[in-house]
């Protein structure tokens, strides 16, 4: 494959197969990492409201412009509306904020972080916000569906504020309704997509209705040691026999066998590193290709584990049940 992008709905705008995960950059760092990311050849950034690192990262993307390392078309910024910010007339003024932290014009693609409308949080009160009200120990929903959320996504790129909208942990299901009545359809769906989660049928459905699917979480449990059991537990992909084996098979790191497989099934991948050395590997995946057999090995790996649930959290939220 030497395509590197995947021209998305509506706009034919270019998203690169291949961009810069930022959740759990850490604050400190966050500006420097960004920069040299851009440096080495990173042009998407993946962010969101909940990862509470906009602003640092907004400083490294407006310091490698100022370099000379790129020009603001050049790059290809990603953002999330949080949970509690669904009310349709909160949609705005939290992309508004998140623009602002981020010092950009525009942003290319804004996506609703998960179906879940929870009950408003001012930004006085908490920013981010999180998953519950401050002080608070359980979910509070409020009533802001999709149907009154995405016309407030959409008048966002009327104005020239957002070049794309999308979604991200939905299901097959919610993007029906979405697109029973959407003016502009989802440009993407981000998810968690790994050997260990393939998802097979969800993409092949999602990719028929030409909206693109972005992996995250393409090494697997690495992330989420800190956060659930599974994670604990499941054997980390980056160490697993059958992806080592396709590594030393062709030269190449287990990462960078991980996001081979996932750029073959046609999905963009999103991982993160703090080691300018790792970033030029993720990044190096273009000149070569799986075999059959390597594939027939990875779809071994298929357990139906899956790394982010807020149930996982003990958020009482069965969410992907």
């Amino acid at each position: 494959m030497s395509r590197d992008y995947v021209a998305l709905n509506r706009t034919g705008d270019k998203m690169p197969l291949v961009g810069f995960g930022c959740w759990k950059v850490d604050n400190k760092d966050a500006e420097q990492i960004i920069y040299d990311a851009i440096k080495v050849g990173y042009r998407l950034f993946d962010g969101a409201c909940d990862y509470g690192n906009e602003k640092e990262i907004g400083r490294g993307i407006a310091r490698a412009i100022k370099d000379g390392l790129v020009k603001r078309q050049d790059l290809f910024i990603v953002t999330k509306l949080w949970n509690t910010f669904h009310g349709k007339e909160h949609v705005r003024e939290a992309f508004e904020k998140q623009r602002q932290e981020l010092g950009l014009d525009y942003i290319d693609l804004f996506l609703i972080h998960f179906p879940v409308p929870l009950k408003f949080v001012p930004f006085d009160k908490a920013y981010p916000p999180g998953w519950y009200q401050p002080g608070g120990n359980k979910l509070e929903y409020e009533r802001s569906p999709i149907h009154q959320t995405w016309p407030e996504m959409e008048k966002l790129v009327d104005d020239g504020l957002v070049r794309n909208i999308g979604i991200s942990n939905f299901n097959v299901q919610s993007i029906i309704e979405l697109l029973s009545y959407c003016k502009y359809k989802p440009a993407t769906l981000q998810v968690e997509n790994h050997p260990y989660l393939p998802q097979k049928r969800l993409v092949e459905w999602v990719q028929a209705q030409e909206i693109h699917i972005t992996a995250y979480s393409s090494f697997g449990p690495g992330s989420y040691i800190e956060l659930t059991e599974q994670g604990k537990t499941a054997k980390p992909l980056l160490e697993h026999e059958n992806v080592e084996s396709i590594a030393k098979k062709h030269g190449k790191t287990t990462g960078q066998v991980l996001l081979r497989w996932a750029i073959e099934r046609d999905i963009a991948v999103i991982p993160k590193s703090v080691h300018v050395e790792r970033m030029r590997s993720n990044l190096d995946i273009f000149s070569w290709s799986l075999t059959d057999e390597d594939r027939k090995t990875i779809s071994k790996l298929d357990l139906g584990l899956r790394f982010n649930d807020p149930d996982s959290y003990g958020f009482d939220l069965p969410l992907f049940s």
